[in-house]
């Protein structure tokens, strides 16, 4: 039996490969994450007498290249969390830490753990490149917030509120009524500066250009709220600057989020189980996609609980002696991007009220029993996961059939 421990980081990875008994087969030494090289080792790990299973750290995107080259060279790959590397053979005081050690921890792990390892098998293409424009999606909608945030407190400077005046869902192409509005009127000098009956006319022209819906009530409205203002900048060509530049960065953001939303769908769309998710309440066309993103092939997890604990969401037992915890925290060892996904979902569904649908059924029992708010979402969460496994595991069993 020959063990493998590959430390990956960026670019290059560190091999060691060892033997029971601490026999050493291959002392550590670099792999640069090319073509050529990566063949050179599988070759090299295929012609050595006996099995050969290979250990790599969980890192992220940078282990990907390794693991693929492998796994399709024939070789058995594993996996393995961070968490369990750092935690095994610390028999030591010192701190040392290198690549080589830690090459070397992981054949050790792997001989450890020999009949444990679970083999890696990728994902399809489409789940692979729906999961990175998930991601994309997440770093943009962070932008997107802290350049509203930025653009709302420069108009606290220019036109206070005027955020606040429209209520206009976003469009398609990701924008929105209030923003486009600014870009004309980006000073509450701009209506003041008019006439009611003029603003009211320039306002339709500008409804209509945009093809925006036009009230005169709403006219009314934004023109009196652009009065008795105290503004801190001035009505001049610097200021507008400074706030065209604001909104036209915020719209190329609302332009690429709803370019990745809609492609995101397209991808989804593909796989088997998008119907069935979709149909799930909570769910639409922006948390759907995300969901199937983030758990990726629910046929990995061998039974609901286990999807649960990839997730995060269960709190961990906690006893000892005569002690048991009776409060206790999930583990949130899973990734951060599903459960945030899960949160929306939890709350579209209290907010949509389905009387009929049994994780708000099951969500309302919790708010009754007086359940606090952290509490109840999370145990709606864990549910919410259990149904989504029964009824997708089911589909897929049918499909297989």
């Amino acid at each position: 039996m020959n063990a493998v421990g590959i430390d990956v980081s960026k670019g290059k990875s560190t091999i060691a490969v060892m033997r029971p008994f601490g026999e050493i087969v291959a002392s550590p030494y670099d792999v640069v994450h090319t073509i050529s090289e990566l063949k050179k080792l599988a070759d090299f790990l295929l012609k050595l007498n006996g099995e050969t299973r290979v250990v790599i750290e969980y890192t992220g995107k940078y282990h990907e290249p390794v693991a693929l080259s492998l796994y399709e060279a024939g070789l058995f790959v594993s996996i393995v969390n961070p968490i369990l590397i750092k935690n095994f053979g610390n028999n030591t005081i010192r701190r040392a830490k290198t690549d080589k050690k830690d090459a070397v921890k992981l054949a050790n792990y792997a001989l450890s753990h020999w009949l444990d390892l679970p083999q890696f098998v990728p994902e399809d293409e489409a789940r692979r490149t729906l999961k990175t424009y998930n991601r994309q999606y997440s770093h943009y909608i962070k932008t997107k917030v802290a350049m509203k945030n930025n653009l709302i407190s420069l108009l606290d400077q220019t036109f206070p509120g005027v955020n606040t005046l429209f209520s206009s869902p976003p469009r398609k192409n990701g924008h929105e009524k209030w923003i486009d509005f600014v870009e004309e009127f980006w000073h509450c000098g701009c209506v003041a500066s008019l006439t009611q009956n003029l603003f009211s006319e320039r306002y339709a022209e500008w409804c209509a250009k945009l093809k925006y819906h036009f009230s005169y009530s709403k006219a009314e409205d934004i023109y009196f709220a652009s009065a008795g203002h105290f503004n801190t900048l001035p009505m001049c060509d610097s200021t507008k600057c400074l706030i065209l530049q604001a909104v036209k960065q915020l719209n190329v953001i609302n332009e690429t989020l709803a370019s990745l939303k809609h492609e995101m769908n397209n991808i989804a769309s593909s796989l088997p189980e998008y119907t069935t998710v979709m149909a799930m309440h909570g769910v639409g066309e922006t948390l759907g996609p995300q969901l199937i993103a983030e758990i990726g092939d629910i046929r990995r997890f061998q039974r609901k609980q286990s999807l649960v604990s990839f997730a995060g969401v269960e709190p961990p037992e906690n006893q000892s002696g005569m002690y048991e915890a009776r409060s206790r925290s999930i583990s949130k060892q899973g990734p951060s991007a599903l459960r945030k996904t899960l949160f929306q979902v939890m709350s579209c569904i209290l907010k949509n009220g389905n009387v009929d649908d049994s994780v708000f059924q099951f969500l309302s029992r919790k708010r009754a029993e007086g359940k606090p708010y952290r509490v109840y979402m999370i145990a709606g969460a864990n549910k919410f996961l259990r149904v989504y496994y029964g009824r997708v595991k089911e589909l897929l069993n049918k499909l297989e059939a």
